[in-house]
């Protein structure tokens, strides 16, 4: 007999729980992509885009995952054999890494580990020894969605400025968007990607890229860009195929369109951005708890370093796997794997996890989710302390 019967709880780190209310929009027949509510739909996205990253410069869409805007935004300011220099804290700061050495960039990596921000002391020593500065742009992820490890998006800005580097600092904030507190302009990021499967609770499928001017003047020197990567087009559209390199892609646009509505202007960012802060706090509370009479661990020790759209967890070996099994099959609740924790077919991969807590996600959900994980740490006979359930309502409790 299975409990798992029932809505199915989805809290892996992306896609996330999309809104009824976006799913209904999505579901409608084939609309007019030569005029009409489309156009002026998407015409109405780009304002929302630009205040969902905080910025006034462009703001443009792609038809694909984060994947596809890694590459639309190097493909932008790079030509072959430029330097970049990547402050990597996980899977995904070395993806975008490998990324860029595909367009046939030189590529630095600074290691940071995978329980640990990027150190900006660390990052402006090097900035400052290239003194000809031939390092084009700076990589920074905000939170790396393997680890949940958050980096200070405005202290590795200062870090350039100090060393009074020009190089491009250019923000993957594909988990963080919309959880996290991001400010492009205030923080002086020039160049911005993200998705829409995590914080705007969307389907996978659309890729954003926001760039300012310093951004676009490194486009007319790059020459690994390419017809459909090109930005400007996208930015200044003369014609409604442009916006997407192609035909539009109908159905996203609609749920975005209501995804956005409901962040911006209805709950409003800065709301949205405090709801994660208080669910994440939750979460660790509730791990805090167990961790003291058992094996689970929070990946990041610092609370001033975790992300508040997901949670990575050490548990040990085959204790995470055997875990998240049993919540699939028996709790009706998934969790992530521990992407990028360990090399492939390494024993040690069982021994992590990741809750997703982005989007639209509210507190019953994240109390269902940890009472299910409390559940099969008792059905799998792990030991773990007493009060985490507690210690997560009583986060959630205070005002």
């Amino acid at each position: 007999m299975s409990l798992a019967h029932g809505r199915h709880t989805l809290a892996i780190p992306g896609p996330s729980v999309m809104p009824d209310r976006v799913l209904n929009a999505m579901h409608r027949a084939a609309p007019n992509i030569y005029a009409g509510e489309l156009i002026e739909l998407t015409r109405g996205l780009i304002p929302d885009l630009r205040a969902v990253a905080r910025t006034r410069h462009a703001a443009t869409i792609y038809i694909g995952n984060g994947h596809a805007v890694w590459e639309a935004a190097l493909a932008n300011v790079l030509s072959r054999g430029d330097r970049v220099l990547v402050p990597a804290t996980g899977q995904f700061g070395h993806g975008w890494a490998t990324m860029a050495r595909g367009l046939g960039a030189e590529v630095e990596v600074i290691d940071f580990g995978k329980r640990a921000p990027v150190d900006p002391a660390r990052l402006e020593e090097r900035l400052a020894a290239d003194r000809g500065h031939a390092i084009r742009a700076v990589l920074a992820v905000q939170t790396d969605t393997s680890t949940s490890v958050r980096s200070d998006i405005p202290a590795i800005r200062a870090a350039l400025d100090r060393a009074g580097h020009p190089a491009l600092l250019m923000a993957d904030c594909i988990a963080s968007l919309g959880c996290d507190e991001f400010r492009m302009d205030d923080w002086g990021v020039d160049v911005t990607v993200a998705a829409s499967q995590k914080g705007l609770m969307t389907p996978p499928g659309l890729g954003f890229v926001w760039f300012n001017p310093k951004a676009d003047a490194a486009r007319e020197r790059a020459d690994c860009v390419t017809p459909y990567w090109d930005w400007r087009p996208r930015a200044n559209p003369e014609e409604y195929w442009q916006y997407f390199g192609g035909t539009a892609p109908t159905h996203h646009l609609y749920g975005l369109r209501e995804a956005l509505t409901m962040l911006l202007r209805e709950e409003g960012l800065e709301a949205a951005w405090a709801r994660h802060a208080k669910l994440a706090r939750a979460v660790w509370a509730a791990f805090e708890a167990w961790g003291q009479g058992g094996p689970a661990e929070l990946n990041v020790v610092d609370p001033a370093h975790r992300s508040h759209a997901v949670t990575s967890v050490r548990i040990g070996a085959p204790h995470g796997t055997a875990l998240r099994d049993w919540l699939t099959a028996k709790a009706g609740v998934t969790l992530g794997i521990g992407l990028g924790m360990a090399p492939p077919g390494d024993p040690a991969w069982h021994g992590f996890f990741r809750v997703g807590h982005m989007g639209h996600v509210n507190a019953h959900m994240i109390m269902g989710t940890l009472g299910a994980i409390e559940a099969g740490m008792r059905a799998l006979g792990l030991p773990y302390g007493r009060g985490g359930l507690e210690a997560a309502a009583a986060v959630i409790a205070t005002a």
